[in-house]
Parts: C-alpha cells; sequence; structure tokens
C-alpha cells in the first residue's frame, strides 16, 4: 500500500519536474505558442536561455485528500542544459505533510526542429522530507530518470515517457506515460494524459490548458480530471494548473 501511494505521488511529480519549452520549429507559419505545460507527462523541451518558469499544481480527491507543489526551472545557461527543483505536499485526509523534494538536470538530445523528434533525457535526486513524521515521502534519498519524447503532426502534439525511480528497498518503480495535446487555437489546447505504475495503477486524465502573452511574459492555466484504477478500485480528482513564465537578466 505505502509502495503504491510513493509510486503514484512520483508519477504525478513527473509534469513538475519536467523541463520546459518555448516555441518548437516544425512549422513558423504554425507556431505552437504553447509546448511546456502539460501536467502529468513531461514534454521533451528545455527552457530558453533567459527565461525561467514557475509552476504550481494542485490535485484535490475525496475525503480531503490533495496534492499541491511548486516547481522552478532555470536554463544552464541555455536550453541545452536545464536545472530545476520541485517542492510538494500532501495531505491523506488526516494528516498533512512535506513530500521528498526533487533536484533535477535535463539536456537536450535534440530540440525538434524542422520537425523532427525532440527527445531531453532527465535525471533526478530525489531529498528525503525534512519532517521526520511525514507519512508521504520516503525515508531515504533516491534517483529518477526520465526519458521524454516529443513529435508534432500539425495540430497536434504527441508525447512519450519511460521513467524508473529508486529509493533504496523502499521504493522501486517503473513509470510510463503518453499524451496527445490537440491545438484547439493557438492559446488553447484539449489534452488526454496517460500514466502507468507499471503493476500498480493506471491514470487518465482528459483536460484543457488556456495562455495569455503579456510582452515577453506568458500565463497559462489548467484543468484536468484525473482518473486512476489501483487495487481493483477507481478514484477521480481535479488537478488545478498555474504557469507563469517571465523573462530573467
Amino acid at each position: 500500500m505505502i509502495a503504491r501511494r510513493l509510486g503514484a505521488t512520483l508519477a504525478l511529480l513527473l509534469v513538475c519536474a519536467r523541463a520546459g519549452a518555448q516555441s518548437p520549429r516544425a512549422d513558423p507559419s504554425r507556431q505552437w505558442e504553447i509546448t511546456d505545460n502539460s501536467f502529468l507527462v513531461e514534454e521533451a523541451f528545455n527552457q530558453e536561455r533567459g527565461v525561467v518558469q514557475n509552476i504550481f499544481t494542485f490535485t484535490r480527491g475525496r475525503a480531503a485528500q490533495w496534492d499541491a507543489s511548486f516547481t522552478q526551472e532555470w536554463p544552464a545557461p541555455g536550453m541545452t542544459h536545464q536545472l530545476s527543483y520541485t517542492l510538494a505536499f500532501e495531505r491523506d485526509g488526516v494528516l498533512t505533510g512535506a513530500v521528498n523534494t526533487f533536484l533535477n538536470y535535463r539536456y537536450q538530445v535534440r530540440d525538434g526542429e524542422g520537425g523532427r523528434t525532440a527527445i531531453a533525457p532527465r535525471v533526478s535526486v530525489i531529498v528525503p522530507s525534512w519532517k521526520e513524521d511525514a507519512g508521504f515521502a520516503t525515508r531515504n534519498a533516491g534517483v529518477q530518470v526520465n526519458l521524454p519524447v516529443s513529435k508534432q503532426f500539425g495540430d497536434f502534439y504527441v508525447h512519450a515517457n519511460a521513467g524508473y525511480t529508486w529509493v533504496s528497498d523502499e521504493l522501486r518503480a517503473t513509470n510510463l506515460g503518453a499524451s496527445g495535446i490537440w491545438r484547439v487555437t493557438p492559446m488553447f489546447n484539449l489534452m488526454l494524459e496517460t500514466v502507468v505504475g507499471v503493476d500498480e495503477y493506471v491514470t487518465v486524465s482528459p483536460g484543457f490548458r488556456r495562455g495569455w502573452n503579456f510582452g515577453e511574459k506568458q500565463l497559462v492555466i489548467g484543468l484536468a480530471a484525473p482518473i486512476t484504477r489501483a487495487e481493483g478500485r477507481s478514484a477521480a480528482a481535479l488537478l488545478t494548473y498555474l504557469s507563469y513564465e517571465l523573462p530573467f537578466r
């Protein structure tokens, strides 16, 4: 039971630990305005030079259960390398506590230039919760790796992930993910994401995202309804998302 809960939590954190992206290069005349704002599945693009991204997510389940996280992503110093961190908290209906902190590095192998497949593997160090009685976090440090790939097909973007989490003997989990994004308008996308914790759970999440550009800044909000099937039972939740990108000097 503990392993399942931890695996689900770590899988949901994939979206927070992912790299950010700016506009893909497949078709300059039909540029995607929103490309770095999936919720559960990583998109394979790093942050551009001079742009920092702040991401907030909040997922509410039944019986006062919720997860919240904050991620900040920085180019280091350009798009090839990216550093980020994720801070997370959770409530299981009775107790509230800090979940593990993720320290993330991403390398842009291919950026999708000219319509090619984008690839950006990530490695994360998992730092144990500072709160000793936090029943939601692992007690030991660990490592998570993830391989995201992304490909544009006109008004559709397809993303796929394969990852593994290792925390001593406490947790060993394989996670897979896939999503499809439909560009209804340049700043409004419909989304369908699926995350699988092998032998543990399956989460299917329909949703949408809407963005606004304010000069060099971008605000994106999103809403999704993830449904998770685990141990023969299904549970629905509501996920809210907010991203704010801004330039720095």
